[in-house]
């Protein structure tokens, strides 16, 4: 349906055109019309015309005009202008307010329709657009959540802040580098700030999580994850990696007010635990703050800034330089890890240089805490006696230059460990699978055998087979069957469709096009070229 304003002074010229619309597109086509500039913008207003076909001289307010002001309040409405005056400026003004079309009296019918089903089909576009954009707004709506949950787990199965975490991170348009976490946790209260039954509270706060998500983004426009247990963990994104004392006091207030809407909301008492402000990278840490904080709070709201939970440190001690040599650890980047080994050390020398216990402790303390993280890591087998020789060594070197040694050499040689257990454990596979596809070339093979045999599923071994060779197995496995074909395409008098079956081809027409595109020729070319 298109909805057709009519705006001319002249009852002919109306009921001309009336006339020539309704006969060409019937009840496709709504018509309403006006005599006068005044009450053409009046009834704008109320009919909102698709398409509004203008005289420019009209008594009182003219055309003109009336489409400047129509133009305020209906920015989509498409103009055809006609007038018995071919006047230069007023076709000048009808293009800067954006008229498809300029037409002289009399007018013509097919001229007339023409424009007509010009701007006909320009609405079919943008309603064909807008319809379009719609369903994709309606499909973001539908995805945005998953992707909003994914990011959430993602912080909390890794222990870092994983590149597949940056994706979602990415995806979702976050550009802030810092925030902290909230867990919203709903309950029975019993009356001394607990909550209780936190299996049928769930259940009912499943039932409302599409409100609550709703009343968490208007509240703090965060990233919601799904409901687990009786909490929902929200990821608030800020600009600075610290939050002042009067912002922290001004959140903390309104999410009390927050908590006790959605209490009356949702017929559920809630409680709201707030983690301390951190890199993205440790977003893990400020979500075990914001449910340390709700056991240790009291009230609704608990925020870890208020509470005694952390660990303190003295004025200058370099925690950020400690978190980075142990994180570079668990990465096996040793490069990295030396560094930072002898960054710390260059700390405690410039510190502390006459406390050597002290510096023996702390040495000791982050070798067998590096030697832990390997162990936790996987590959290596923990012996009792591996360390009989720490305590000694360290005891008996009085030259801090020599024990920085010793640290800096225990930290890289642990952190080595680290990467070739990675190394090791892909490269044992991948020549346990080829040393498979190469006994067994000749059978049926299916992906599914191949990891079956290596006792990993069949996603990690494909990612894996694909990432250290660098192509996927079936590429391998032909290039194994090809090669093996060749051999008795040289040395045999076997036919062809008979070695395709040998090697494991069971169509010949797939084994020759496999055959071409690693050899350049086809079997029997290579077989007339080697005989």
């Amino acid at each position: 349906m298109y909805k057709i304003m009519l705006a001319d002074d002249e009852g002919i010229v109306i009921d001309s055109l009336k006339f020539i619309l309704e006969k060409e597109f019937g009840k496709d086509c709504m018509i309403e019309y006006a005599k006068t500039g005044r009450s053409v913008i009046e009834l704008a207003e109320n009919f909102r015309p698709d398409i509004a076909i203008m005289d420019i001289q009209m008594p009182g307010i003219n055309g003109i005009d009336a489409m400047r002001e129509i133009r305020l309040n209906n920015k989509d409405v498409i103009f055809i202008v006609m007038s018995a005056y071919d006047k230069f400026d007023y076709a000048t003004e009808a293009i800067k307010l954006g008229v498809l079309d300029y037409i002289t009296k009399p007018m013509e019918k097919n001229r007339i329709l023409s424009v007509v089903k010009r701007a006909m089909e320009i609405i079919d576009r943008e309603r064909a657009k807008r319809s379009n954009d719609l369903m994709v707004m309606e499909k973001l709506e539908m995805v945005i959540p998953m992707l909003e949950s994914g990011l959430i787990y993602s912080i909390f199965l890794q222990d870092k802040f994983s590149e597949e975490a940056l994706n979602y991170k990415t995806i979702l348009g976050i550009k802030e580098e810092y925030g902290y976490m909230m867990s919203v946790v709903c309950g029975d209260s019993d009356g001394e700030s607990n909550l209780t039954n936190a299996v049928g509270t769930g259940v009912r706060l499943q039932n409302h999580y599409a409100e609550l998500r709703a009343y968490l983004k208007d509240f703090c426009g965060g990233i919601v994850g799904n409901v687990m247990s009786n909490k929902v963990a929200v990821l608030v994104p800020c600009e600075s990696p610290d939050m002042e004392y009067a912002k922290r006091n001004e959140l903390i207030e309104k999410t009390r007010e927050f908590a006790g809407m959605l209490q009356r909301k949702l017929g559920v008492d809630f409680k709201i635990g707030i983690g301390g402000v951190k890199e993205f990278s440790k977003m893990n840490e400020s979500y075990d703050e914001a449910l340390v904080a709700l056991v240790n709070g009291s009230g609704r709201v608990a925020h870890a800034d208020d509470l005694d939970i952390r660990c303190g440190y003295e004025e200058n001690y370099p925690v950020n330089i400690e978190n980075k040599l142990f994180e570079t650890v668990e990465k096996g980047d040793y490069a990295g890890a030396g560094n930072y080994a002898g960054q710390f050390f260059s700390w405690m020398e410039d510190n502390f240089p006459d406390s050597l216990m002290d510096i023996r402790l702390k040495i000791l303390e982050f070798v067998l805490y590096a030697e832990r993280l390997l162990y936790v890591k996987g590959g290596n087998t923990y012996e009792f006696k591996s360390r009989t020789d720490y305590l000694p060594s360290v005891l008996n070197t009085d030259n801090l230059e020599d024990l920085r040694k010793w640290f800096i050499d225990k930290i890289i040689e642990i952190t080595q460990k680290v990467e070739n257990n990675k190394t090791d454990k892909s490269e044992s596979l991948i020549e346990k699978a080829e040393a498979f596809i190469n006994r067994n070339y000749m059978k049926d093979l299916s992906l599914e055998d191949i990891s079956r045999y290596c006792n990993i599923s069949s996603y990690y071994f494909s990612k894996l087979f694909k990432q250290e060779t660098g192509e996927n197995y079936v590429e391998y496995l032909n290039k194994v069957r090809i090669g093996n074909a060749k051999k008795m395409l040289s040395e045999s008098d076997v036919s062809i469709k008979e070695i395709c079956y040998s090697v494991g081809f069971s169509d010949p027409n797939y084994f020759s096009r496999a055959f071409k595109k690693y050899e350049g020729v086809t079997p029997s070319e290579f077989k007339d070229a080697n005989m």
